[in-house]
């Protein structure tokens, strides 16, 4: 047979649940503090960052057509060194 439980049994069993509980608590406080921490991240990965939002950068602001136009004008300028498609070096020493 079965021993009945006393009510300091169920009061300690109780306490230890309430002890285990906010270990439990406490451990998933800590976990979700390392994974919101962002700006530990970015300063781990500050290389890979910067270098994202420099191509970023470039991108938005015209990047690979704008460089294009840049280096291989199209004007009536100077006299034309190479062609390639509709884009063209021109020597503009003059």
């Amino acid at each position: 047979m079965a021993a009945a439980r006393t009510t300091d049994d169920v009061r300690r069993e109780i306490q230890q649940e309430r002890e285990e509980l906010a270990k439990a608590v406490e451990a998933l406080r800590d976990d979700l503090g390392e994974a919101t921490d962002i700006r530990g991240k970015l300063r781990a990965n500050l290389p890979v960052v910067a270098a994202g939002a420099l191509g970023l950068g470039f991108v938005t602001a015209g990047g690979i057509g704008a460089t294009m136009r840049l280096i291989m004008r199209r004007g009536r300028e100077g006299n034309e060194k190479a062609r390639l498609g509709r884009f063209s070096l021109v020597n503009r020493d003059k």
